[in-house]
């Protein structure tokens, strides 16, 4: 799917919220991160803005890069620490193994489960979802973006959940509540 395709088929599933999204300065996040943020999410953030799903999935606010004792408790910059961190000591699935990708965190659900962009390339919307599956023990790649990557969870259109919980894995419509990422 494309970036609006994804996003309109997203609203179908979930509803944004009344009162809009998250104003983020973008230029801010460009230069403290070193990198622009992929356009699906910036527009996730623009029509939802950071929050919860179904109650089990925390979609984190873009926030600066700043030093760990600066950030925010359980933010982007924490939850990326914690990924890179289980990055070099948990397992990886075949096609990770080897590789050193740059993570971003941009949500964490009820399971503990961590969803991170590969941030390697320099286009963001080729950026990949690399999720920890805590109660696996196991990183995996997915080849779609943040958006995307919603949707087919929701659609069950995955071989199998990636995530560590059902709460979201082809139930169709779920809510969405903002704030609370």
């Amino acid at each position: 799917m494309s970036e609006p395709a994804d996003l309109e088929a997203l609203r179908r599933l979930m509803p944004p919220p009344s009162d809009g999204g998250t104003r983020v300065d973008w230029d801010a996040i460009t230069v403290s991160w070193g990198r622009r943020f992929p356009p699906d999410y910036q527009r996730f953030m623009e029509v939802y803005g950071a929050g919860m799903v179904q109650d089990y999935l925390a979609i984190n606010e873009p926030e600066a890069r700043v030093p760990l004792s600066d950030a925010q408790r359980d933010g982007m910059v924490i939850e990326t620490a914690n990924a890179e961190a289980d990055w070099e000591t948990e397992d990886k699935a075949s096609e990770l193994e080897g590789t050193s990708p740059v993570l971003i965190n941009w949500g964490v659900d009820g399971t503990a489960d961590m969803l991170c962009w590969d941030a390697s390339d320099k286009d963001p919307a080729k950026w990949p979802g690399v999720v920890y599956k805590r109660n696996g023990s196991l990183w995996s790649r997915y080849d779609c973006g943040m958006v995307e990557f919603l949707v087919r969870v929701l659609r069950a259109d995955f071989p199998e959940c990636p995530l560590g919980g059902l709460f979201m894995w082809g139930v169709g419509e779920v809510a969405f509540e903002k704030g609370g990422g």
